[in-house]
């Protein structure tokens, strides 16, 4: 019994021994020191929407190895309406990939393995040598002086070592490793050249894909109609350059034209209430829904498709206020940090196609809205002023209706007053 006692404790005090610490585990046999210090973390596609359950892996943002700290940028998904930033929720090491460029992902889905833990001993080490290179430049500073001394006489040594020069022709061999894929070529050398008949197939982006669903769709429900108009900027643009610096000092702000288009839409919605309306319900809809707020989406051009960030309330600021949030609203789109709430809702859209230079075109109506007004670039012509041929600043007009809902007398009527507050804009003071 006795022996048979050792034996048992022979073999459980290896695994008893693992409960010790300090000198009891370094003690301990090769093959029972191998203890796992950092756990791992898998981190998942986080919820992006309550209308958006799955989107594209766009790219990773780091490789397999790199250290993350916490609330670090991972991975990007790409979806039909913004894109997902996927962030470290605790800092560590990623260990492997478990999806790929290009895959869809789903919310839910694991996406990355972390190794928990600290900084490694990589950067451990790099942060010593920083620390202590200060003290070896203090050491070195007093025979720094004794060495500037020894110097001054030998001033040939610096032709001696021009010898040592020609390596330079070594610099344009670092330029030539990467060799760019067809596409990348193509893009960097310009237009194909003549006589080339390559052709690229790209896959479009989930945006692009979702921007054509919508624009298919607004044109297969509304009952679209243009009238156009031409307005006057004559007074809008002398009261800008009277008023721009004094706003930019005291505000921040750099007043532009947008602001005061909004502006002169709400007005004009307080006599014809309808263009700020929408149809609801089902089977196209049977239900006019009128509202006293004033949303305005304001369409920004990315490089990845036209975003309708929504500026809100606008009925309840002045110009400066609203000329704020719409330049908020597009650096924020510029640099693709939208959210799902920047875009949700909004009851009229402004599309500035001016901009871009375009002289005249007729905007989509953005559903479930009512109505589109759509800007175009400002061209000097020659116009009738007071039985006088005079040149202006003109520009014309599109206000895009569903003639469902809105009138052509109505349309034509909101348009006309929205003309009258810009040539004349004191009238917005009224």
């Amino acid at each position: 019994m006795v022996y048979r006692g050792l034996r048992l404790a022979a073999r459980t005090a290896p695994k008893l021994a693992l409960y010790n610490t300090g000198s009891a585990l370094r003690q301990l046999p090769l093959q029972f020191q191998h203890v796992r210090t950092y756990a791992d973390k898998i981190v998942k596609v986080p919820t992006m929407a309550e209308s958006i359950s799955e989107g594209t892996l766009k790219q990773w943002n780091k490789a397999v190895g790199d250290f993350v700290e916490q609330d670090e940028e991972i991975a990007t998904i790409e979806t039909d309406k913004i894109d997902v930033a996927v962030n470290a929720p605790e800092a560590g090491v990623i260990k492997e990939f478990l999806a790929n460029e290009e895959d869809t992902v789903t919310v839910g889905q694991d996406l990355v393995r972390i190794e928990l833990g600290g900084a490694p001993s990589g950067d451990k080490a790099a942060a010593t040598e920083t620390k202590q290179t200060p003290k070896e430049e203090t050491s070195k500073e007093p025979a720094s002086d004794t060495q500037a001394e020894q110097k001054k006489e030998p001033e040939p040594k610096p032709q001696e070592t021009k010898p040592a020069a020609p390596p330079a022709p070594a610099k344009e061999q670092p330029a030539a490793p990467k060799q760019p894929s067809k596409p990348e070529k193509a893009a960097a050398e310009g237009p194909a050249t003549l006589g080339s008949r390559e052709e690229r197939r790209v896959k479009m982006n989930r945006m692009r894909l979702r921007i054509a669903e919508r624009l298919k769709q607004s044109q297969n429900t509304a009952a679209s109609l243009t009238t156009f108009n031409e307005v006057d900027m004559s007074a809008l643009m002398e009261f800008r350059s009277k008023y721009k610096d004094e706003v930019l000092k005291k505000t921040g702000v750099k007043l532009g034209f947008m602001s005061a288009f909004s502006r002169a839409c709400v007005l004009a919605m307080r006599d014809i209430p309808v263009v700020n309306a929408s149809i609801e319900g089902p089977n196209g809809g049977d239900t006019i829904v009128y509202r006293d707020y004033v949303d305005i989406s304001v369409a920004v051009a990315t490089e990845k498709g036209l975003v309708t960030p929504v500026v809100r309330n606008v009925e309840a600021l002045d110009m400066v206020g609203i000329e704020k949030a719409i330049a908020d609203m597009g650096k924020k789109a510029r640099d693709g940090k939208l959210t799902i709430e920047d875009m949700a809702g909004g009851t009229f859209t402004i599309s500035n196609g001016g901009v871009f230079g375009s002289l005249m075109g007729t905007p989509i109506i953005n559903l479930p809205q009512t109505a589109v007004l759509g800007l175009h670039a400002i061209k000097d012509r020659p116009v009738a002023v007071n039985g006088k041929v005079e040149i202006r600043p003109m520009m014309y007009l599109a206000l895009t209706y569903d003639h469902r809902l809105l009138d052509g007398r109505e349309a034509v009527q909101f348009l006309i007053k929205v003309k009258e507050y810009i040539e004349d804009p004191r009238k917005m003071l009224l």
